[in-house]
């Protein structure tokens, strides 16, 4: 996809089933999974570094492949989950789900989610380690999948180190590079400019640490890929809230008319589900549903 448009690329983050269901009903050119929302979603914790490779690998499985022909999805690979040979196993195993790309990070196994503070990373060679290993795997394989270079240093280490990690991550054969955490416009700018025309990720976590940065801004500054990690998971974690607390204060949920079950199947592939029955001869949907 990168190859086919110069136009920047806005995959919103997904974290469920139901949540890429509604991002591939209104049309995105690309999904992400995000790795806090599928940590919060399957397993209801903190985005500290719990979720393992199955974790990840099954959820990226799932979404990936609930429209296998449609939107390709991206997928956090955080750490890559150990040494080089973890990282190998995980790289493969993302292929075959059918994932399309991932970013793997230069954070100590023991990481946090990119928006905390107290943020620690390895040294530069373990890191370079790991996109050795990644790109390796990607080529045994022979697969066009899109390895994604991300640097959460500039926390610890500030600008200048994530600027030369990630420029020996291109140098071994990454295909995007991920500065986490932008504290300014003007950085964000800045590392477009410096590595250019090699494209550059951006992460828009609303009140993170990166100040709000539209599509048009970044398209505008000349970034490839903007994913929203929290687009899904924010608005939904509030809604339930606000539904659960009415349900106990007023004991009804208050759900909109047109909200039928029908209709909430309806974005889940009931209709897919019917043809699929009916071209094989099935009948469970001959009266109706």
């Amino acid at each position: 996809m990168l190859r086919d448009t110069n136009e920047l690329i806005v995959c919103p983050g997904v974290y469920d089933g139901i949540s890429a269901r509604v991002a591939l009903q209104v049309g995105f050119p690309a999904l992400y999974m995000t790795g806090a929302g599928t940590t919060a979603s399957r397993l209801g914790m903190a985005d500290l570094g719990i979720a393992h490779l199955s974790d990840m690998k099954d959820h990226a499985e799932m979404i990936a492949n609930l429209d296998p022909y449609g939107p390709p999805l991206i997928a956090d690979m955080d750490t890559g989950y150990g040494g080089p040979l973890i990282v190998d196993k995980a790289v493969k195993a993302y292929i075959r789900a059918g994932v399309a790309g991932f970013h793997i990070e230069d954070q100590i196994q023991n990481k946090r989610c990119g928006h905390l503070a107290g943020k620690k990373v390895v040294p530069e060679e373990e890191y370079y380690m790991r996109i050795r290993a990644a790109k390796g795997a990607k080529d045994a394989m022979n697969s066009d999948i899109v390895l994604i270079a991300r640097t959460d240093a500039l926390q610890q280490l500030g600008y200048d180190e994530c600027i030369k990690r990630l420029k020996v991550a291109r140098e071994l054969g990454a295909d995007v590079g991920l500065l986490e955490g932008y504290t300014s416009k003007e950085m964000a700018a800045k590392t477009v400019k410096e590595f250019a025309p090699w494209p550059i990720l951006l992460n828009m976590v609303e009140n993170g640490a990166t100040p709000i940065i539209t599509t048009k801004e970044a398209h505008e500054m000349g970034f490839r890929i903007m994913i929203f990690s929290f687009a899904a998971l924010a608005p939904a974690m509030l809604a339930i809230q606000e539904t659960f607390l009415r349900l106990k204060k007023e004991g009804v949920v208050g759900t909109l008319k047109n909200v039928t079950p029908r209709a909430l199947f309806e974005v889940c592939g009931l209709q897919e589900s019917i043809v699929i029955d009916t071209a094989a001869g099935g009948g469970s949907f001959a009266d109706g549903v």
